[in-house]
Order: C-alpha cells, then structure tokens, then sequence
C-alpha cells in the first residue's frame, strides 16, 4: 500500500521513490520528476567520489547541482576508499544531501575494477568500512544500494551482518545479479530475503512500470519502492500509480503538454551546464522515452538524433507534440 515511510528519522509521505539512472538522473530531470510526480525523494546519478574530489567546478555541476523547485534529494557516491568516501559525504552534506547513499550495485566493468560498486558485494569488512565512514560525516540518513546473489544463503546472511553492524539506516535491493541484464525478470523472492531478516527498511527496486508490478514489489513486505528506467519521460508516473493504487480516476498530460516537458527537461539542462550543445546531445538519449505516446515516435527521434541546437529542438516538437 503506499504509506508513509520512515528512513533514520525522517518521514516522507509516500513510499515511492525515484531512482538514480546513469546519464540521467541530473538537476532538471528531478526538477521535473519532483513537480509531476512528488516522490518520497529522487536520486542523482551515481558520483564517483573521485571526480568530487579531484574534478574542477564546472564538471562537478552536474552531479552535485540542485534545482531551487525540486524535492529531497539523496546523493549517491561510488568509492572503495573509506577516506576518500568520508570526505565526500561531507562535501555533499554541505551541499545540501537530504539523504546519502553508497552504490554498492552498479554492474559496470570499469567500476567493478576499482572495488567499487556491485565489487563491493565480495568483500564484507571494506563495505563496513565504507558504511561506518558514512554515517561518521553525515547527520542525514545513510543507504546502500545493492544488487542480489540469488539463492546463495551464507553470502546473504553475510550483507545482513555487515549492513546490520556497520548502522545502514535504510537498504535498496536491486532484484538482480550483477551478471544479468534488464531481460532477467526481477528477483522478488531475494528482495523478500532481506525484507525479513533486517531490522532496518528494504526498498525494492526493479521492473517497476505500471500498477501490477507494483503490486508485486509491495508484496515482497519491502518498506517503499523505488522506480528506474520507467520514470524517465514519464515525470507524473508516481502520482499515476498511487492514483491507480488508491482506485482513482489520472489523467495523463496531453502530447502537446509531454512535448513542452521535453524541451523545459533540455532547456534547464542547457542551463544548468551554460552549454546548449551537451543538452541537445542529451536529448537524443532521452527522445525515445518521451516520445512514447508518438504514432510516429522513430521519425521524432530520428530528427532529435541529427538535431543540433535548442531553436531546432522546438521546431522539432512544435511538429511532432501536436494531437496527432
């Protein structure tokens, strides 16, 4: 059911979340999500503590940027270093971190390489490390996000140890192993693992879109849930789902209004980095998932992929968000 939900100490009045997306998850994108949709909070992108430690202003902006219209914020960090992962909590907790989050999921090679991420799975103390030095330099809720083993008890009863003792206040579990891909359907049964040999709240996370995978994420027992990929361009998709969840009547934005969320998604974007040319290349990763509702949604993003500035943009969706 949606309900408040209660995450070290701090209440929210709904138990769905939006979730951190590689590319996308910026300053205008939770803007947007927040105003459409109002989740419990919404995630940046992860943020290698690295680059907020040793990158110049300007490339940090766009991880570390809030929006002056948007709601809670949880900052996720990438680090294998206890040291350099205390520091970083503190900067983003300066920077006005609702809450932090340490990924301890991310598949990607190149992080797995550096100990950190879905890395981190396979060496318990360093996550307790990891973990303690959080909660040492934040007075904001402290999380980690992982990804699941499957039906393997001891490596599971190993994270429930590890997370227990070093003082998560909340966990995210990812339905999946690091090795699959998004084909896989979602691990409910070892979400509900966690669900019920933690003490602390489980979110779950995975194959989140429409009511009936909802439903079927709630009936793990998890404490909230949390949406990825479904809510990109589809900002009001929160406020869809408690609707349907509560048996009332939503009613979608027209395409013409899907259209000006599009462009005010890249025009802020363009803004925040005061670099029109990366926005339109942004665009083109995003087309696709606003032009959902297109009878001609490959020719839009055909013309977004060659599009190279914000005044052609918007003749593109002046074309195509019309009713069609």
């Amino acid at each position: 059911m949606i309900r408040a939900l209660d995450l070290g100490g701090k209440t929210f009045p709904v138990n769905l979340i939006q979730g951190p997306l590689a590319g996308v998850s910026c300053a205008p994108f939770r803007m947007l999500t927040w105003q459409y949709g109002r989740p419990a909070y919404s995630c940046t992108e992860m943020i290698s503590c690295k680059t907020l430690l040793h990158q110049p202003d300007w490339v940090q902006q766009r991880f570390i940027r809030k929006h002056a219209e948007e709601g809670p914020v949880c900052f996720q960090l990438a680090s294998s270093d206890p040291l350099e992962l205390a520091e970083a909590t503190r900067r983003v907790t300066d920077c006005g971190a609702d809450l932090v989050d340490l990924n301890g999921g991310c598949p990607v090679k190149k992080i797995r390489s550096k100990g950190a991420g879905s890395g981190l799975l396979t060496e318990p103390l360093k996550l307790y490390q990891l973990i303690s030095a959080m909660k040492k330099n934040t007075p904001q809720p402290v999380s980690v996000k992982i990804r699941v083993e499957g039906r393997n008890e001891k490596f599971n009863a190993e994270l429930v140890k590890v997370i227990s003792e070093a003082g998560a206040d909340f966990l995210v579990v990812h339905g999946r192993h690091w090795t699959e891909h998004y084909e896989t359907p979602c691990r409910h049964e070892a979400i509900q693992y966690f669900v019920e040999h933690l003490k602390i709240p489980v979110i779950g996370n995975g194959d989140i879109a429409c009511l009936a995978s909802l439903k079927k994420m709630l009936a793990t027992g998890c404490a909230g849930v949390m949406i990825g990929r479904a809510g990109v361009g589809q900002p009001w998709l929160i406020q869809q789902l408690i609707a349907e969840m509560e048996g009332r009547v939503f009613t979608r934005p027209s395409l013409e209004e899907v259209g000006s969320i599009f462009l005010r998604h890249i025009e802020e974007l363009a803004a925040l980095l005061e670099c029109e040319k990366f926005a339109v290349l942004q665009a083109r990763k995003v087309a696709k998932y606003y032009g959902r509702p297109l009878s001609k949604r490959g020719e839009f993003c055909d013309k977004v992929n060659v599009c190279t500035d914000l005044e052609g943009l918007q003749a593109i969706c002046r074309r195509y968000f019309t009713d069609q």
